[in-house]
C-alpha cells in the first residue's frame, strides 16, 4: 500500500484497496439510536462532483462542459508550514475559482511525517491557518478515510470526532462532515467509538465506497445509513480502469462501475451528493487507475458515463 497522499499529484485514495481486496463492511449496533435505511425512492438527485488532485482538470474543455461546481481536493493538515504544499494548494484552489466550482478539502496526514497524529492543539493551529490563508474554503472533512491503516487517526477514533469538534468550533458556518470512514471491516465499531466524542449530532456523514462501487452493491452505504443519522455524501468513489491483480485493465467495467455508483446515490434519498475520482488517469499498468481521461488526454468511455448522468439530471 502506497501513501495516501504524495509529494507529486497522485491518486489520494490507494488506501481504498483494503475495501476492494477484503470483505467490506463492519458488525454490530451503533452506540447511538439512528433511523432505519430509507427504501429507494429511484427519483433522487444527488449533486454530482469530481475528487482530482490535478489542477490540469479546470483548464480541460471537456471538463468545463460538463458543468460540474462541486470538487474535492485532499490536502495534508500541516499544508500551510511546507511551502511546496502551499503551493499545490494555491494553485489548485485558484483554478478552482476560476472554474466556479465549489472546493471540498479533506485533510489527511503530512507529507513529511505520515504516521504523526498531531495533538488537538496542533490540529487546531494547523486548521486557523489553514483557514486564514483560504478563507473561501467553505467545506470541510476533518480527517480523510479516518479507519484506514494508513491514517494515524485509524487507531485513535476519539482524536479523529475531537478533529471534527475543532473544525465545527473554528468555522461554525462552513459545512463540515463527520466521519469521511472508508467501506471496509470494522467500519462499525470504529464508528460508534467515534460518536462517543463528537460535541453534538453531525449533520452529513463521508462515505468511501469503492468497495461497493466495484463490485456491484450497497453493503457500505447500508451499514452506514444504519450506523448514524443525517444526511451522507459519497466523498469518493468511482469506476476502477485497473488496481491491481483483483481488477485488470478494463475500461468498460469501470464505466459500468460509475453508472452503478451514481444509480446508487440517486436510489438513496439520504445521499445528497457524489464525488467520484478522479479525472486524469494512470500510465497503463500503474497499480491503480480509475480516470475518466487516459494520460494521452482521451477520453474513456467512463466520462460518455458521466456526461450521461449528469445530462439526464
Amino acid at each position: 500500500m502506497t501513501q495516501r497522499i504524495r509529494r507529486r499529484a497522485v491518486p489520494p485514495l490507494l488506501a481504498c484497496a483494503a475495501a476492494l481486496l477484503a470483505s467490506c463492511g463492519g458488525s454490530g449496533s451503533p452506540g447511538k439510536a439512528a433511523p432505519t435505511t430509507p427504501a429507494p425512492t429511484g427519483g433522487s438527485r444527488p449533486a454530482i462532483g469530481i475528487g482530482e488532485q490535478q489542477a490540469a482538470m479546470f483548464v480541460d474543455k471537456r471538463f468545463r462542459d460538463l458543468g460540474v461546481d462541486k470538487v474535492r481536493l485532499v490536502a495534508s493538515y500541516d499544508t500551510t508550514r511546507v511551502r511546496f504544499e502551499r503551493q499545490i494548494v494555491d494553485n489548485w484552489l485558484a483554478q478552482a475559482r476560476k472554474a466556479g466550482a465549489e472546493p471540498f478539502i479533506t485533510f489527511g496526514h503530512s507529507r513529511l511525517h505520515p504516521s504523526k497524529l498531531p495533538s488537538v492543539r496542533e490540529f487546531r493551529a494547523a486548521f486557523r491557518a489553514f483557514h486564514r490563508r483560504y478563507r473561501d474554503v467553505r467545506v470541510y472533512a476533518p480527517w480523510n478515510e479516518i479507519n484506514h491503516a494508513s491514517q494515524p487517526t485509524s487507531r485513535s477514533p476519539r482524536r479523529a470526532a475531537e478533529y471534527y469538534n475543532v473544525v465545527k468550533a473554528e468555522c461554525p458556518r462552513c459545512t463540515v462532515l463527520a466521519g469521511d470512514v472508508l467501506d471496509q471491516a470494522g467500519m462499525g465499531s470504529y464508528l460508534r467509538a467515534y460518536r462517543r466524542h463528537l460535541d453534538g449530532e453531525p449533520k452529513i456523514w463521508g462515505l468511501h465506497n469503492y468497495g461497493d462501487t466495484n463490485r456491484f452493491r450497497d453493503r457500505g452505504l447500508k451499514e452506514l445509513l444504519a450506523a448514524v443519522p443525517g444526511d451522507v455524501w459519497l466523498t469518493e468513489t468511482g469506476g476502477l480502469v485497473s488496481f491491481g491483480r483483483s481488477f485488470p485493465f478494463d475500461e468498460q467495467r469501470a464505466a459500468r462501475a460509475v453508472r452503478y455508483a451514481i444509480k446508487l446515490a440517486r436510489d438513496n434519498e439520504r445521499v445528497k451528493r457524489l464525488y467520484l475520482y478522479n479525472w486524469t488517469g494512470a500510465p497503463r499498468g500503474a497499480r491503480f487507475d480509475a480516470g475518466f481521461v487516459a494520460p494521452d488526454g482521451t477520453a474513456r468511455p467512463a466520462f460518455d458515463a458521466l456526461r450521461g448522468a449528469l445530462a439526464s439530471g
